[in-house]
């Protein structure tokens, strides 16, 4: 900690100036090796995402370039590999294709234009210490959006997995409506190639895990194919290729800086810049998690934010962390940044080198290969653990899912975030308030929940577990109400506090206003393990005199034996409870 303090601002703004120097030959040679895998498994999932955000193919390829460099450069992350993704294409395609054409100059600059809105919004956050921001979104919206989105990713290739012919841009039910109509006019050939495509693929993944199967499913499906349109020709067979790749480094580029632009992509800048925050924090969170390193959202923010202000003039599209990137990095032995920043130079020189053999990539081979993609997107272990375990998680992920298959998706992700925030602000307005009362059987008859166990027919015992907040201060009123109505003769109220932690004016408004209320009946209101920060901020309110400064105790035992001093002795006389050790005439222990 001592030397995080001592590290000067500006080079905690160029974090790359701490571990650059620190990097050993032997650190290098295994970041190169898990840089060069890298930048070979990119090259069919880049061309993949490009397809699935309806980009021409070579800007799948640029996006995992100068992003995942200046990604690594700026961000905490050790092994966190930034890049094109599933969920991120997806919501551009989504985004866009209301206002282009897929694919066409005009679609493409307003990808630029969304990119560089990401990147200042995330550069944004992070120069604003928002880095916790992504905590209050739930795991249940990253993993049914994610689902949503891997059946709205097959469902887009329908159309070249089987050689039929489907309108750009439907809804789900648009899709499967027409492909279903054109069941008869499925072509065998195109079929055949998605297949093997497919099929080799699944067979590569479970029987040679060690082997990239996206790049067998690849290879064997443009051999395939190959092989058909020499036998029978292209014209019988129908098989169409993605077409070459332009053999160069990414040129330079730029976004269209008018307000009606910016205006149009608002709403979805900021869906996707919350969505991909999510997911590279979640990732490098993950991967931190394995290696004992910490990671700095703030920092990861501005990484995030500058890979795509960057990127949006070198032909990148919208990066962020990328799950399959980032953990074969990490089960590669990158052991630093230097790592993603090798992978991103490394595809530099692989794209000039196999560029020109992407016309023999067919889309059909391309369609199985996002259907495996597609797959994989979908937890459906996690899915069974969140219906199985929490109704709240459960509405959280239903929201998110049939939002992205019935609505647009930016839609879709607000609607899931919005709705774990209102879950969570729920959850928080209603602390846990339970009566407590000694049980003679525990060690030293500590304070128990039992309903089973007699109560004090003067003094009541609650524990609240919880802030008092504005937001909290209904539920806490009713409950005191509810108290002085059904137990009219325990006219002392007692509150065990060490389980709150916070409390604003209005919190402590609702304490004195309960001690006035007690005070004014004969009773009173009583506070047992205080915290500092609760004693605190109930002077600084002025509600320590309100509530009573002699009525706080720090500890059961004082508590019990100030209040047992305060009963009606005339009651206790012909109680037969006799819960307290007061009541033998004895000091109660602690």
């Amino acid at each position: 900690m001592h030397k995080v303090a001592s590290i000067p601002p500006w080079q905690r703004f160029f974090p790359f100036l701490l571990w650059l120097p620190a990097i050993t030959q032997r650190d290098f040679r295994a970041d190169f090796i898990a840089g060069l895998t890298g930048s070979i498994v990119v090259l069919p999932q880049g061309v993949a995402f490009a397809s699935i955000a309806g980009m021409p193919a070579e800007y799948g390829l640029y996006a995992g370039m100068v992003p995942a460099i200046i990604a690594a450069l700026f961000g905490s992350s050790r092994h966190l590999v930034s890049g094109p993704t599933t969920a991120a294409s997806i919501v551009m395609l989504s985004s866009l294709s209301v206002y282009a054409e897929p694919g066409s100059i005009d679609y493409v600059t307003l990808a630029l234009t969304l990119t560089f809105m990401v990147g200042v919004i995330e550069l944004g956050l992070g120069l604003a210490r928002m880095g916790a921001l992504v905590n209050f979104i739930s795991h249940s919206v990253i993993v049914g959006f994610t689902a949503g989105a891997a059946i709205l990713i097959a469902a887009k290739q329908l159309k070249f997995f089987f050689g039929v012919e489907i309108a750009r841009g439907g809804h789900l039910h648009d899709i499967l409506w027409q492909f279903f109509q054109q069941l008869g006019d499925i072509n065998p050939w195109v079929t055949t190639v998605s297949m093997a495509t497919l099929l080799s693929g699944i067979a590569v993944k479970r029987w040679l895990p060690r082997v990239p199967y996206l790049i067998v499913a690849m290879l064997t499906g443009s051999l395939l194919a190959l092989l058909l349109n020499q036998k029978m020709g292209m014209q019988v067979t129908g098989i169409s290729s993605v077409g070459a790749l332009p053999a160069s480094l990414p040129p330079l580029s730029s976004p269209d800086f008018t307000f009606g632009t910016f205006r149009d992509l608002a709403s979805a800048a900021f869906a996707l810049s919350l969505f991909a925050l999510t997911e590279a924090i979640s990732i490098g969170r993950s991967l931190a998690a394995k290696t004992g390193q910490r990671i700095d959202g703030n920092q990861e923010f501005i990484g995030q934010g500058l890979s795509n202000i960057f990127g949006s003039f070198f032909s990148g599209y919208v990066a962020t962390g990328s799950f399959n990137r980032s953990g074969l990095n990490y089960q590669a032995g990158a052991r630093t940044p230097m790592a993603a920043i090798l992978a991103g130079v490394l595809l530099m020189g692989l794209v000039v080198m196999v560029a020109p053999y992407a016309a023999y990539l067919p889309n059909a081979a391309m369609a199985g290969i996002l259907f495996l993609v597609a797959w994989g997107l979908i937890d459906f272990r996690e899915i069974a653990h969140i219906l199985k375990s929490s109704r709240r998680e459960t509405i959280v992920l239903s929201i998110t899912f049939f939002g992205a298959l019935f609505l647009e998706l930016e839609t879709a992700i607000f609607a899931g975030v919005i709705m774990s925030l209102l879950l969570y602000l729920e959850r928080v307005s209603k602390p846990r308030i339970v009566t407590r009362t000694p049980d003679p059987r525990l060690y030293k008859r500590a304070f128990n929940t039992d309903p089973d166990l007699p109560e004090c027919p003067q003094l009541k015992i609650i524990r609240i577990d919880g802030s008092l907040f504005f937001g909290s201060i209904d539920h806490v009123q009713e409950t005191f109400a509810r108290i002085r109505t059904n137990y009219p003769e325990q006219k002392h109220l007692a509150i065990v506090a060490q389980g709150i932690n916070f409390v604003d004016m209005q919190g402590g408004d609702v304490l004195a206003t309960e001690a006035k209320k007690r005070r004014a009946n004969n009773g009173g209101m009583y506070l047992i393990s205080v915290k500092k920060g609760l004693w605190d901020a109930l002077d600084r309110y002025g509600c320590l005199e309100a509530t009573g400064g002699r009525n706080i105790f720090q500890s059961k035992t004082a508590a019990i034996t100030a209040i047992y001093q305060k009963l009606d002795k005339s009651i206790c006389e012909t109680c037969d409870k006799r819960i307290f050790m007061e009541c033998h005439g004895k000091r109660m222990k602690e």
